[in-house]
């Protein structure tokens, strides 16, 4: 079946119609190839977040680095691996971007809040982008993907204070000096961050729609934290495939044997 390009108009209406808040704070997950065919592209999607949120939104998306092995610039470091949209929003005029291999990217009017200097060593914690946007009470919008690319709930790991986490390391430039910082970060496959979805919806506390041609789901961050930190203080490793099933949640396992 051939799918039929979707007018920006459109778009930003099934956004409102999913309950994106204009005037608010929104960070986007995407795969635009799920979206598929809208007008304008990548660049027409941002175009049509924009316009949902009004002028008085403030649009976010992930920013990070692909390559650790390179000091992070936010004026020239790529962020390939996050996608067409993100890749091609922190390009546009007026966005602003953290300096991180963390890093978010952000247009509105708390952009500049939300983008300023966050700890490396902390990547997802209440101090950084997307604890921000939990701040300031904004929305989480996965368009395409599922939670398994949801950072919050990786901000919801740390709030919780989970024990699991791997060594780390990452090039910044410091005083203008290449640095190698190490760090330990909170580590595994989050397939099973996709457990959101019943846990949120069992509670009322997400919707579901289509936006262009893909799934759509829509949260306040709040709620993605509250209801995850719930869960993993009940069972911290709720969020671990069984031991032998996945080797990144075996080497999150093992990491808690010497916390």
């Amino acid at each position: 079946m051939t799918l039929l390009s979707i007018p920006l108009a459109v778009v930003a209406e099934q956004l409102l119609a999913l309950g994106v808040k204009p005037g608010g704070v929104l960070v986007v997950h995407t795969s635009f190839s799920r979206v598929g065919l809208i007008e304008d592209g990548p660049h027409g999607l941002i175009a049509a977040l924009r316009d949902a949120l009004g002028p008085a939104g403030t649009l976010v998306m992930p920013s990070m680095s692909d390559d650790d092995d390179y000091p992070f610039d936010p004026r020239r470091t790529p962020c390939a691996g996050m996608g067409v949209v993100a890749e091609s929003f922190w390009k546009l005029p007026g966005v602003l971007r953290s300096d991180s291999p963390h890093a978010f990217a952000a247009i509105g009017p708390r952009a500049a809040e939300i983008t300023a200097d966050h700890p490396v060593e902390v990547p997802h914690g209440p101090d950084s982008p997307v604890g921000r946007v939990h701040e300031l009470d904004g929305q989480v919008l996965l368009l395409g993907v599922g939670h398994d690319a949801d950072t919050t709930v990786h901000l919801a790991e740390t709030i919780a204070g989970v024990r699991y986490g791997l060594p780390k390391f990452a090039m910044v430039l410091r005083a203008g000096l290449p640095t190698r910082c190490e760090y330990r970060e909170i580590d595994h496959c989050c397939q099973n961050f996709n457990l959101m979805d019943q846990w949120l919806e069992a509670e009322g506390r997400q919707r579901r729609g289509i936006v262009g041609h893909a799934e759509a789901r829509l949260a306040r961050s709040r709620d993605v934290v509250e209801v995850a930190v719930r869960r993993l203080r009940e069972n911290e490793t709720v969020f671990l495939h069984p031991p032998g099933v996945d080797a990144e949640c075996d080497e999150a396992r093992a990491s808690l044997l010497d916390s």
